[in-house]
């Protein structure tokens, strides 16, 4: 037969049956025994067109809570921003979205450009002076930040603030069991570290403090007083920040910061249910080497072009096993194109103006909804777009936000899920995708909600 591809036919199976010598596909199976062999149809649906399949696939996609057609005001480390149309079209295009690791340079310019500009944007962005070619996602960057820490200092002890993610937190002790280390957890005051139980907790054997600024709650935490703390005791200090806010408040690199992580998805990439977003990890020049994932280095050819390789390669891949770094072995090549094409997009003006954006929109929101009647303000801290509010006593979250979601928006998170001291607490996040108008409504829905 010509056609290697096309269907097999009911013919085309009867001749090959006829080829092996059996008569049916059942006796291709014979030597397994009656007693293991399932006795029943497998419980699936029934074939389907293509038409039919599409129809079907659409009606289960009706059922999710979307952003394009709720307001959403969830965050809790996945934000509803805008993404210009543009990064869709360049993402698409099959050099991109079909390439694997440059292995090759000399064939392989473009992905290595396009990386090469992600790592100048993250180290413009986080002050600091080198940054990778993208790790899996913030939570993973941050407990490889933990990893690096405790072998560049020889100590096995990390300081983790209980303002970081608890996600993010799972990860790192995760990460850290099998490495040996011990995770030691911080409280908050007023939304952010406690920096008079941080200073009693760190000792000889703490490898770094981790940090959150904008923290899970989201207030800004104050990095310079954190600084000399850790650095008198000769450990690191890890940031782990969202990048959109760098656009506004100073960068981690600017205030000590020894490595900055941290999750890029507020810079172009969608919430697409939770993931695939991209990590960033950036280092100062001391810590370069330790780096784990790949850096995109810039270089000349013989004749003097410029070009890009890759560069630093401390994986087990790439060199003794036991002076590797890290085990990844991949990187969010096509994610951190996205970032990259945002920021150029927004440049320096334009990330500014989204900051301000998102800054504005939130404390309006906060304004409006702490003056309903029964509705408390809960930290107090300096916060950038994400606002956790007190609802009163009795007030189930769950019951609140399947409410709200009959009414076409998308509620806060409930903070009683991650401590029980803090339920009937909300944790609201408001971008600049959020109108006035949208704002006003969640505020209205609360109110009556609580009559």
């Amino acid at each position: 037969m010509k056609h290697r591809y096309l269907p097999m036919t009911e013919q085309d199976r009867a001749e090959m049956l006829k080829t092996i010598g059996i008569s049916s596909v059942d006796e291709l199976f014979a030597d397994i025994p009656e007693s293991v062999k399932l006795q029943r149809p497998l419980q699936v649906s029934a074939a389907m067109s293509e038409p039919a399949l599409i129809r079907y696939m659409k009606r289960l996609a009706s059922r999710n809570a979307d952003m394009e057609q709720y307001a959403c005001f969830l965050g809790a480390g996945i934000y509803d921003h805008h993404i210009p149309v543009v990064i869709n079209h360049m993402l698409s295009r099959s050099e991109f979205y079909t390439a694997y690791t440059p292995y090759q340079p000399e064939i392989s310019q473009g992905e290595l450009q396009a990386i090469f500009e992600f790592q100048s944007y993250i180290c413009e962005l986080t002050g600091m002076a080198v940054a990778n070619a993208s790790m899996y996602d913030g939570a993973t960057a941050l407990a490889e930040a933990g990893a690096l820490a405790a072998s560049a200092t020889k100590r096995s002890q990390l300081i983790v603030s209980t303002g970081v993610h608890p996600e993010a937190r799972e990860i790192l002790r995760t990460s850290a069991r099998g490495l040996g280390l011990e995770v030691v957890e911080v409280g908050c005051r007023d939304g952010v570290t406690d920096l008079d139980e941080l200073a009693s907790r760190i000792s000889g054997d703490t490898a770094g403090v981790l940090i959150q600024s904008p923290n899970f709650f989201g207030c800004i935490e104050d990095i310079a007083a954190v600084e000399p703390l850790i650095h008198s005791a000769e450990g690191l200090l890890v940031v782990s920040s969202n990048p959109l806010a760098l656009g506004l408040i100073e960068a981690p690199g600017h205030l000590g910061a020894d490595i900055v992580v941290g999750d890029a998805q507020p810079l172009g990439i969608a919430s697409a249910l939770g993931g695939p977003t991209c990590g960033y990890f950036a280092v100062a020049d001391k810590w370069m080497r330790r780096m784990p994932g790949r850096i995109v280095g810039q270089t000349v050819d013989g004749d003097g072009r410029r070009g890009f390789v890759l560069t630093l390669q401390a994986r087990e891949q790439h060199i003794r096993r036991e002076k590797a770094t890290s085990n990844i072995c991949s990187n969010q090549a096509l994610m951190a194109l996205s970032v990259s094409i945002y920021l150029s997009l927004m440049g320096k003006s334009g990330l500014d103006e989204v900051a301000n954006l998102n800054v504005q929109k939130a404390h309006y929101a906060h304004q409006r909804l702490t003056a309903i009647e029964g509705v408390e303000d809960v930290f107090g801290s300096p916060f950038f777009n994400e606002f956790a509010i007190k609802l009163p006593e009795g007030a189930d979250i769950a019951e609140f936000n399947r409410r709200l979601l009959e009414q076409g928006m998308i509620g806060g998170y409930d903070l009683g899920r991650i401590d029980p001291e803090l339920k009937g607490h909300m944790l609201i996040a408001v971008t600049e995708q959020r109108t006035r108008e949208e704002i006003e409504q969640f505020a209205e829905a609360l109110e009556g909600m609580m009559r």
